[in-house]
């Protein structure tokens, strides 16, 4: 089935008890035990919850995965898989150029219990291998990465982590289901900050972490009820309906961030520009083979810095916020906004410049975008 109608027909569409064509949002915390000897399907929404077994199950099938799990955060899921995964001495690859928030969990919070890690081009994969140890159990992958959207060799990378025996994590954001299935590529663990593409309307935060096996998927269950980090069902059902545009709204956004990117190429004032759906770049031709488009996701550097903080300043149409993914275009300064937390010294040795601007682009007219850009 195509994935167009699979999105909206994927057996979690509609309330089997009514027939609504909307899943209801169910709010109980707890539900009445029938029988105490016979375990029930719900019995606290902690564990599990309607609406969101439904939002997962949909994840499941989209992701082409065995199990799925919605968190409160995207964060919330990049640290419910590694702490799944990973314990004390334990050591974890990651690519170099990842986004802040995860660079801030691995540096500061998981070297407290004795997790060791190293930063490596992923997309170069002797580094991959090099950087591997005895003691190495995870390869943390972002592809394309944030901001700098550099591509990484999927069954490469996943061929290397089988013959070690790693389990391989992709933060799949950028692309989202309906791009690219990472679990096609021998990826073991698909994850979203659901709050971009996924819910698309700048409305929620969510994280979405989906598994190619029951084994996977019971460990970071375990962590999931133990913490309690678990997505709420209002915010399950918006992420629902968001999904149901999904492919709608990626079609049009992709298709805009094309013409913006290939005319930010021709500006005086842009020195280098970064979009895997431009020929020039690197990794085009690897994102080409294994996903079905590029995405909306736009970098570019500017020629001086002061361009940049006079484009963030001046700009009407394009908001300026941290996040991407939503209906509305989004002007990003990594430098001060999602990559922040990482050192001024590091940041510049990845590329993350003073003069490096990161778009989301939305739904809105191209021409008017270009425009604005412009003024």
């Amino acid at each position: 089935m195509d994935f167009d109608t699979l999105i909206l027909h994927n057996g979690n569409e509609i309330d089997e008890q009514t027939g609504a064509m909307s899943i209801p949002i169910q709010t109980a915390s707890t539900y009445r035990q029938k029988d105490i000897d016979c375990k029930q399907d719900y019995y606290y929404s902690r564990s599990e919850n309607p609406t969101r077994s439904a939002l997962e199950k949909t994840m499941a099938i989209l992701e082409k995965g065995k199990n799925a799990f919605a968190f409160s955060s995207g964060m919330a899921a990049v640290s419910a898989a590694l702490l799944a995964l990973l314990k004390t001495n334990d050591h974890i690859i990651l690519s170099r150029d990842i986004y802040g928030g995860t660079y801030r969990l691995i540096t500061e919070f998981l070297t407290k219990y004795g997790i060791s890690h190293s930063f490596v081009d992923t997309c170069n994969l002797q580094e991959i291998k090099n950087a591997i140890r005895q003691e190495t159990k995870v390869l943390f992958l972002e592809s394309p990465s944030n901001p700098l959207l550099r591509i990484v060799d999927l069954v490469g990378a996943a061929k290397i982590a089988q013959e070690n025996n790693l389990i391989t994590m992709i933060d799949n954001t950028f692309m989202s289901p309906y791009l690219l299935n990472p679990l096609d590529y021998g990826i073991n663990i698909s994850i979203h900050s659901a709050t971009k593409f996924l819910g698309g309307h700048s409305d929620l935060i969510a994280g979405i972490v989906v598994t190619d096996c029951t084994q996977l998927g019971e460990k970071v269950y375990f962590v999931q009820n133990s913490l309690g980090a678990v997505l709420g069902p209002q915010d399950c059902w918006l992420l629902l309906r968001g999904i149901k545009t999904l492919s709608a709204r990626m079609t049009i956004q992709e298709r805009s961030a094309t013409v913006i990117a290939q005319w930010l190429q021709t500006q005086p004032w842009v020195k280098e520009v970064y979009y895997p759906g431009l020929a020039s770049h690197p990794g085009h031709d690897i994102l080409k083979a294994q996903a079905r488009g590029f995405g909306a996701v736009v970098s570019f550097k500017t020629t001086t810095e002061q361009i940049a903080q006079d484009i963030m300043k001046k700009a009407k149409l394009w908001t300026v916020a941290v996040s991407l993914g939503g209906v509305e275009s989004i002007l990003s300064y990594p430098c001060r906004m999602s990559h922040a937390s990482i050192p001024p010294e590091q940041r510049r040795k990845l590329g993350i410049t003073n003069d490096l601007i990161r778009l989301s682009v939305g739904l809105e007219n191209k021409d008017d975008l270009i425009k604005d850009l412009t003024n």
